[in-house]
């Protein structure tokens, strides 16, 4: 009896001692495969890894839509605003400002390639720079410009017609058009318009497809990049798109921006008293300068009012053709 409690005993304690070393293996194991995990969570990839990750990501934006847009910052959430004109915070103040600012051409654009320094319209209203400091001129040359034209039922196109016939891949952006797609007069012309904001997925589920996005949502379909030019005259929503271009940091992928600036309201969705609301439109031109963008080109039309928010007020026209230039894209 003696001798089976001893057994017993003995065989209890091998069976310890096999529990302790199994559990000791088990801890060992989990420790090294933690701090592996650690090393590969802080420590930088090799070259190797680099160059497998670019190759992969080349691939992922070779043709097709992707999902990245070149030089995009990250988003912000608001734009950085100009302090007041004065501390009476008037608007006569904020308006001399603002009207003072953008009937000042910035830099001028000087050419030795054609007769002028600008390809116009057939108004002069909407221009492009042909300054040789900068890449249009030598992308058109090259065959490799892109433009992007938005609309809305806009039938004079001499402009992107000149830069289609200059060898530029030319797209016109118009929802009022009967065919999503077709191509016409050297050009592309999209059922589709740029807006500040993105449909709502339910309201789009409904219409089978969407007649506005954001810039960087069309780019993103079209799987494109970048745009030599961009001309737009949206009709009031400019302050708007504006913004969304500037917070969402698609302006770097931007050469030339052409926009139409209305002065006779506020604009869509822009809140605010008068004053402020002029100081917001400043804001945003502002915002523009800081991100390389020089004003080249302003034109006024005379056969529009001369309105400036709802009143006949220091003579100023209801609307502005403005062109600015990347000085960035060198």
């Amino acid at each position: 009896m003696g001798l089976q409690r001893q057994c017993r005993g003995l065989l209890l304690l091998r069976l310890g001692f096999v529990l302790s070393a199994v559990g000791l293996c088990v801890h060992l194991y989990l420790e090294k495969s933690w701090r592996n995990q650690a090393t590969s969570l802080t420590s930088p990839p090799t070259r190797s890894q680099t160059q497998q990750k670019s190759a992969e990501d080349s691939k992922r934006t070779e043709g097709g839509p992707t999902h990245l847009i070149h030089n995009r910052k990250s988003p912000r959430w608001h734009i950085d605003m100009e302090p007041w004109a004065s501390e009476s915070r008037s608007l006569e103040d904020e308006a001399r400002r603002f009207l003072k600012y953008i009937t000042a051409p910035q830099v001028s654009c000087l050419s030795e390639v054609r007769d002028g320094a600008m390809l116009t319209d057939v108004k002069g209203a909407w221009a492009v720079c042909l300054d040789p400091r900068y890449s249009l001129v030598h992308r058109m040359k090259e065959k490799r410009c892109r433009v992007y034209s938005f609309g809305l039922g806009a039938d004079e196109r001499s402009l992107e017609q000149s830069l289609a016939t200059s060898g530029c891949d030319v797209h016109c952006f118009d929802p009022s058009l009967k065919q999503a797609h077709q191509q016409k007069a050297q050009m592309w012309l999209h059922r589709l318009s740029v807006d500040w904001r993105d449909p709502n997925p339910a309201i789009v589920a409904q219409q089978q497809h969407a007649n506005t996005k954001k810039l960087a949502t069309i780019l993103n379909d079209f799987g494109h990049r970048q745009v030599d030019v961009l001309k737009a005259d949206m009709e009031s929503a400019e302050w708007k798109i504006l913004e969304n271009l500037i917070l969402e940091g698609v302006l770097a992928s931007v050469g030339q921006l052409l926009l139409e600036v209305h002065l006779h309201w506020a604009g869509f969705e822009v809140p605010g008293d008068e004053p402020s609301v002029v100081r917001y439109w400043f804001s945003l031109l502002r915002e523009l300068q800081r991100a390389g963008f020089q004003l080249f080109h302003v034109y006024s039309d005379p056969n529009k009012p001369r309105v400036f928010l709802h009143r006949d007020a220091f003579n100023a026209s209801s609307a502005y053709t403005l062109s600015w230039v990347n000085t960035q894209w060198l």
